[in-house]
């Protein structure tokens, strides 16, 4: 015959369970929020500016990474693809659009409208939404081919990333005082992209 086991005292059966559901919530808690400062310096890596960081959504169009980083002095930009080959590019900088750089063109032609709080431009084969905000030009571009609707609504939808979107976009940095690690830049040379022009012309 077995011998019996004596129950556990109360209150050390209530101490087990709390540890028991202790372990389980942190199991099952969210990673913790992304450093504020360490995401200011992979901005300052990217030579941009946490508050120039602008992201969007655009249906059926993912951003790619690898495009994220500095436009103008410290400005940011990064482009969507979508799976069709079209791309969204949207960007943020210090070069605020003045109403006068908005002249009207021949109706369904090239030229520029106010609309809303900014403006609508079209230009050769690519057209644009652009706003002023908070000193900053915030622009959401594409070829023709992206409908306006579309791109009137991503353009609608850009905003200064948060903390979760900040970490989800910005370049990671390779440590203190390194470069930015990118995908664009040769091993070798001067550092500039390759822009040679293949066998073919």
């Amino acid at each position: 015959m077995r011998p019996r086991t004596a129950p556990l005292p109360p209150l050390l059966l209530a101490a087990g369970l709390s540890v028991l559901a202790g372990c389980g919530t942190v199991t099952a808690s969210d990673p913790p929020a992304p450093d504020h400062a360490a995401l200011e310096a992979r901005a300052r890596h990217a030579q941009t500016r946490v508050e120039h960081v602008y992201v969007t959504e655009a249906e059926g169009y993912e951003p790619a990474l690898q495009s994220a980083g500095v436009i103008g002095e410290d400005g940011f930009r990064i482009v969507y693809v979508g799976k069709d080959g079209d791309s969204v590019t949207l960007s943020a900088e210090r070069r605020p659009f003045r109403a006068e750089e908005c002249v009207a063109g021949p109706a369904g032609g090239d030229g520029c409208e106010a609309e809303g709080d900014g403006w609508y431009r079209r230009e050769g084969d690519r057209h644009a939404y652009l706003r002023n905000e908070g000193g900053l030009r915030v622009e959401v571009a594409a070829p023709l081919t992206v409908p306006r609707g579309l791109l009137k609504e991503a353009a609608a939808g850009a905003h200064r990333a948060d903390d979760a979107e900040l970490d989800a976009v910005l370049p990671e940095s390779t440590g203190p005082g390194g470069a930015v690690e990118r995908g664009d830049l040769p091993p070798v040379g001067d550092g500039a992209p390759d822009n040679s022009v293949g066998a073919s012309g």
